[in-house]
């Protein structure tokens, strides 16, 4: 379930837009890294989490995406990934995400944040958007549970018996007060579309765009992407 690749503590990060490289002390045994973009004359600020593989020298390049549209970005690495260090779990990661909204919270109006859960990243996010006021939350290939998909790409095991981790997005997105808008590709072959589908027939004013013929990883490619980011973020 987690990939994570690690840095050294003195790796150099490079990138196109200006940053700044943040270490947040959570707590004695835990420090995350992260990156902080600031875009010139920014709309707002994006909260973004990330997937389950890789590090922020990967994610925030990916991120980039929206700093060219003109929103600062926070996007953190877990516990275990690249700098970031601390033992891992559902609770920790909750806790990080919390600290960086707050971090946030301390130089932006709350109006002004959005929050963005990539994969993985959705159920985090939604869980800080029920906890919390934000702007909007937006989902790129979001799952109903990692029950639901533990069961589905395991149907032999056990998994509900097995699974050490949860993130039930099902329970938080009926608690969250803010537009919710789901990006989903048809052709997903790690979060399948009907998963993303069934988290959008949660309520009723769930914006749900379809990408025809997207995967898991490559939505950025197709101009249903594009068109559904620049609906929400005009």
């Amino acid at each position: 379930m987690f990939l994570p690749s690690t840095l050294a503590q003195d790796y150099k990060y490079q990138f196109d837009y200006p940053f700044e490289e943040l270490f947040l002390k959570i707590e004695d045994e835990a420090t995350i890294n992260a990156l902080h973009f600031k875009a010139e004359n920014p709309k707002g600020v994006i909260l973004y989490f990330h997937g389950n593989a890789g590090d922020l020298s990967r994610w925030g390049k990916i991120t980039e995406f929206f700093v060219e549209k003109r929103y600062d970005v926070l996007v953190m690495d877990y516990r275990t990934y690249g700098k970031s260090i601390g033992k891992l779990s559902e609770d920790a990661i909750y806790k990080d995400a919390q600290y960086c909204y707050d971090y946030l919270l301390e130089r932006y109006s709350e109006n002004e944040i959005t929050l963005y859960g990539r994969s993985l990243g959705t159920g985090i996010a939604s869980y800080l958007a029920s906890k919390n006021n934000a702007k909007r939350l937006i989902l790129e290939t979001p799952y109903y549970s990692i029950l639901d998909i533990a069961k589905h790409r395991f149907p032999m095991f056990p998994v509900k018996q097995l699974l050490k981790y949860r993130f039930p997005t099902f329970q938080y997105l009926p608690k969250v007060k803010c537009p919710i808008t789901i990006i989903h590709g048809t052709e997903d072959n790690v979060v399948p579309f009907s998963s993303g589908k069934k988290l959008s027939e949660l309520e009723s004013d769930i914006d749900f765009f379809t990408v025809k013929g997207g995967g898991h990883n490559n939505l950025i490619e197709f101009e249903d992407y594009h068109k559904a980011i620049d609906n929400v973020l005009k």
